[in-house]
């Protein structure tokens, strides 16, 4: 059995004291190509968020500002540094449609698509020390998605971490090779991030339906937890 802490610091509830996060745990799942009915699956959100939704109002969807004024907060300039779920969003209303990768991927952009709430997977196959989100010292090792570049978080900046290396920087923005989910991928974790108006009741409901589609499409045992202020560690326990 491995035992993985996993924590939100201080420093984050301090500054944002609503901010819930779901953990989705889903061991010995089978992943792969996505279904035909997968596949499918993620045109129609595609569609029902186009039909919900203009390119040039996103920044004032209430769901969507709340992490551009979190980023502002934290001294990101939101057009710069997009959140994954606004970055996602402008490629879904530009006409693009999001590329098939493998089936826990697409899980995680169905969902995220249809509350419009980030929705992130990181394997954990290769992770095994104790993982955080917290204010980052500025030392730690960021290796991002697809490249083998290697660069250091900005002072501060919220970064979801095994120890010191990187699996997320500016909180929900690009993650890293480390924690990259793969066809092999056997162990993977789900994080299921609301700020205000999503709240608690939610972030349960939202990671409930990822869970549904987790099991019916890549099987595996499934749990889920939640950090808050009042609850900020876990603990993820892998058989």
């Amino acid at each position: 059995m491995k035992s993985i802490q996993y924590s939100i610091s201080p420093e984050v509830f301090e500054k944002f004291p609503a901010y819930v996060r779901g953990v989705v745990l889903a061991v010995g799942v089978k992943n792969g190509e996505s279904s035909p009915e997968l596949v499918q699956l993620m045109r129609s959100e595609e569609k029902s968020l186009q039909q919900r939704l203009n390119v040039d109002d996103i920044v004032n969807e209430p769901r969507i500002n709340s992490w551009r004024e979190a980023f502002r907060s934290l001294g990101i300039k939101p057009s710069e540094y997009r959140s994954s779920i606004e970055a996602m969003s402008r490629r879904v209303l530009r006409g693009n449609e999001l590329p098939a990768i493998n089936a826990l991927v697409d899980i995680g952009n169905i969902i995220s698509l249809r509350h419009l709430i980030p929705t992130g997977g990181h394997a954990l196959d290769n992770v095994s020390g104790d993982i955080a989100l917290r204010p980052a010292k500025g030392s730690e090792d960021f290796v991002p998605f697809g490249t083998q570049d290697h660069e250091h978080p900005d002072p501060d900046e919220f970064v979801f971490v095994e120890g010191d290396t990187v699996l997320t920087r500016r909180w929900s923005w690009r993650q890293a090779n480390h924690s990259m989910t793969l066809p092999e991928t056997n162990v993977i974790e789900f994080n299921v991030d609301g700020l205000p108006p999503v709240a608690l009741a939610e972030v349960e409901q939202v990671s409930s339906e990822l869970m549904e589609l987790i099991r019916k499409f890549c099987g595996g045992e499934l749990s889920c937890q939640y950090l808050t202020k009042d609850n900020p560690t876990i603990t993820l326990k892998i058989p």
